[in-house]
């Protein structure tokens, strides 16, 4: 009967040493460091809202036939990476005690997310292959205009649809895709190369990847939709079936475009 008391008040005691400990509260964020993450959070916004009216007076020139919102959109996403590189530019580097460091030279490919970019990069040449395709099958529409609409004659008859991603929308796309990808490498290049804290520069790489993302998802996204839907007006045999396989692209590049748009405003809600 001792020894079952002892245990007992053993017990008691252990369990309450248990409850009452407490963890120990976390270390305040140093305020320099806070400065400098509003610093860089309010450049980004600045150059998402001016990417936003830059893509809004472009779109809003449009002559009627989509080449406003061709413009529109590598312009708003051009103005999200000079946000980006703002930020950067305003942010010091930290100060502190000299510390040492590998001198092994960081890479641009060591900062962004592998997966999300094997897929970018899968959906950048498919965005290629298919604007090459659609160039070659285009036709004249009936003002003169190359490359604007899709003709194919069956059992004696010719069926002219459209619009259709020929030349005439195709050349403005590969256009913005080169000058995008160029200076999104440039800004890749240069982050991982100036002297900033990991975590920060990790954000800034992923928020330039996701600029890029958006570059290559919102116009894979419109030209399948287009193809898709010029395919699917043909009674041609065969027609409709191509215009169906292109269904599952345009769902990959919404899911994209998605990702981009949110990783771009906050890209530590991007981190996959």
């Amino acid at each position: 009967m001792h020894d079952t008391g002892t245990d007992t008040d053993t017990r008691a005691r252990t369990h309450t040493r248990t409850r009452t400990h407490i963890a120990p509260p976390l270390p305040p964020v140093p305020p320099e460091t806070a400065a400098r993450a509003r610093v860089d959070l309010y450049a980004r916004w600045a150059g998402l809202a001016a990417g936003a009216a830059v893509a809004w007076a472009v779109a809003s020139r449009d002559d009627g036939l989509g080449i406003g919102i061709l413009y529109a959109i590598p312009a708003f996403g051009l103005c999200a990476v000079a946000g980006v590189l703002l930020g950067d530019t305003l942010t010091p580097p930290p100060r502190g005690a000299v510390r040492s460091a590998d001198l092994t030279p960081r890479r641009a490919r060591d900062y962004v997310p592998p997966r999300t970019t094997r897929l970018l990069a899968a959906q950048a040449l498919a965005l290629i292959t298919l604007l090459v395709a659609a160039a070659a099958m285009a036709a004249p529409d009936d003002q003169g205009r190359a490359g604007r609409t899709l003709s194919a004659t069956c059992q004696g008859m010719t069926e002219t649809v459209g619009p259709w991603p020929g030349l005439f929308y195709g050349a403005p796309v590969l256009a913005s895709l080169a000058i995008g990808t160029a200076a999104c490498a440039w800004s890749l290049r240069r982050i991982t190369r100036r002297p900033s804290e990991e975590q920060p520069r990790r954000d800034r790489a992923l928020a330039i990847t996701a600029a890029w993302g958006l570059l290559v998802s919102t116009p894979l996204l419109g030209t399948t939709t287009f193809a898709a839907g010029a395919l699917l007006g043909l009674d041609c045999m065969g027609a409709s079936g191509t215009g169906w396989i292109l269904i599952p692209v345009a769902l990959s590049a919404a899911s994209t475009m998605t990702w981009s748009l949110t990783t771009i405003v906050s890209p530590r809600a991007g981190r996959r």
